[in-house]
């Protein structure tokens, strides 16, 4: 039995498709996926978002949807990850004790588990196939055929060591790891081993787009309209999932045109590029250094961004000026959950042992910083320039190497994920992607701009 099929057996999937209507574009897009026959209404609509012209004969092994939001994405994917489970025999393929994996995998727990909400109600609510299921846990599904379906976080660390028979990426565009220079890549180098030995292996990418970089946007651009290559879906939301509101994406598009273009417009940003290149950044790293002690004759500077305790972390930065040059020697970060005011007493023992009296930091929740860092004897002074502005004073010096920075992975992942974006108006800010974050980057950023930006002086520092 196809999917197809399945998807219209009255006991199996027929149920969850109560406005057929709706699914059109969808049951054009599985047929593709399976390499099975089209009527010519699928042809065009396969046509129109693969910009391809020939019929597909097989399956594809691999896929990339690059669908709007709202456009059905999550319940698509638990529906190929249950059939794929449940329909296939892969027994042939394992060692004995060895489980195939179909594992979906997202950026979070959380996020993935909407997917396995969907994956749950059909296995449970669908007699032949709840019959399958050997063990349920919050994040898996044991079946009786030696398949396990459960749920991932995106890292290139934890997807190693399985045995894959369909591996299903959530939101790709917004993976954001410090694991590694390229997080969606080398998740998915790590992934493509463990389905090596399982000749119908599906790897399924789905997201709606974001900016002009990564494994998405490669696979558009070197794809999406050839035939006989990995199968690239691209569509807006309501060309698949025509029940959303045009009301809603009106709504969007006139409070900002280029975040609903890609939201549910499903067209990658114009408007956002990488603010600087990797190699220019591990070009002032000095190999090795993590921190460095404080020496005597040296005037040290210092950067704080603070932070309540619940959800972003707390950073400082130390530095120098050295023959011109802006020199890192300490970086601290406090993750949540934590005390601020224990991390304030960290901070300012670190401050004494490098004899520094005077912090500056970025303007945050008024008073508090610098009644908190008084209280210790360091006096706390609110940053000149909003952190967008520190980043943009930090460019020139890094690409000049006017600087020297600490050999801390985090530091220099969180540069490199740093976005330039264009506002409406046509000013350029300058911050962290979706979901990411920059705050040892700002710290930095400010202890950089301390020792190099013109009215910063021995004196007020």
């Amino acid at each position: 039995m196809n999917i197809l099929q399945a998807c219209d057996h009255p006991d199996l999937f027929r149920p969850w498709f109560k406005n057929r209507e709706s699914f059109v574009a969808w049951f054009a897009f599985l047929a593709a996926l399976f390499g099975l026959p089209m009527t010519d209404e699928q042809f065009a609509i396969y046509q129109k978002h693969t910009g391809r012209q020939e019929r597909p004969t097989q399956p594809s092994d691999e896929a990339w949807l690059i669908i709007g939001r709202r456009g059905g994405k999550s319940f698509t994917a638990a529906l190929v990850a249950v059939y794929l489970a449940c329909f296939y025999d892969y027994q042939q393929f394992l060692a004995p004790g060895e489980r195939g994996t179909v594992l979906i995998i997202a950026a979070d727990k959380k996020q993935a588990r909407s997917i396995l909400r969907y994956i749950a109600a059909m296995l449970n609510n669908i007699p032949m196939l709840k019959a399958m299921i050997e063990r349920e846990t919050a994040d898996s599904f044991d079946l009786d055929n030696s398949v396990t379906i459960e749920v991932g976080v995106a890292s290139f660390r934890s997807t190693r060591g399985y045995t894959y028979v369909a591996v299903l990426a959530d939101e790709i565009a917004f993976w954001r790891t410090d694991d590694a220079a390229e997080p969606d890549y080398a998740i998915l180098d790590a992934i493509r081993p463990g389905m090596a030995t399982i000749p119908n292996a599906m790897l399924l990418c789905m997201s709606s787009p974001y900016a002009r970089r990564g494994a998405l946007w490669d696979a558009f651009r070197r794809y999406f309209g050839k035939d006989g290559e990995p199968l690239v879906w691209k569509a807006a939301t309501r060309e698949m999932n025509p029940s959303v509101r045009q009301s809603v994406i009106d709504r969007a598009t006139e409070r900002d045109p280029n975040s609903a273009a890609a939201e549910y417009g499903a067209e990658f940003r114009s408007d956002i590029e990488s603010y600087i290149s990797r190699e220019a950044v591990e070009g002032c790293v000095e190999p090795g250094v993590i921190e460095k002690l404080p020496l005597g004759g040296i005037f040290y500077r210092a950067f704080v961004d603070p932070s309540g305790g619940t959800s972003d972390s707390m950073t400082m930065a130390i530095a120098h000026t050295e023959q011109s040059r802006a020199v890192l020697d300490l970086v601290r970060e406090i993750k949540a959950p934590f005390s601020p005011e224990a991390a304030v007493k960290e901070f300012c023992d670190l401050l004494k042992l490098y004899r520094v009296s005077k912090v500056v930091g970025d303007r945050y929740a008024g008073e508090w910083p610098r009644e908190q860092f008084r209280k210790h004897g360091i006096s706390y002074e609110p940053a000149a320039k909003p952190k967008s502005d520190l980043y943009r004073d930090m460019l020139p010096v890094i690409n000049s190497r006017e600087c020297e920075l600490l050999d801390i992975p985090v530091l220099v992942n969180q540069i490199c994920g740093l976005e330039r974006r264009t506002a409406r108006g046509g000013r350029d800010s300058i911050d962290h992607s979706p979901g990411a974050h920059d705050d040892v980057a700002n710290a930095v950023a400010g202890a950089i701009a301390i020792t190099k930006t013109s009215g910063f002086t021995l004196e007020n520092i």
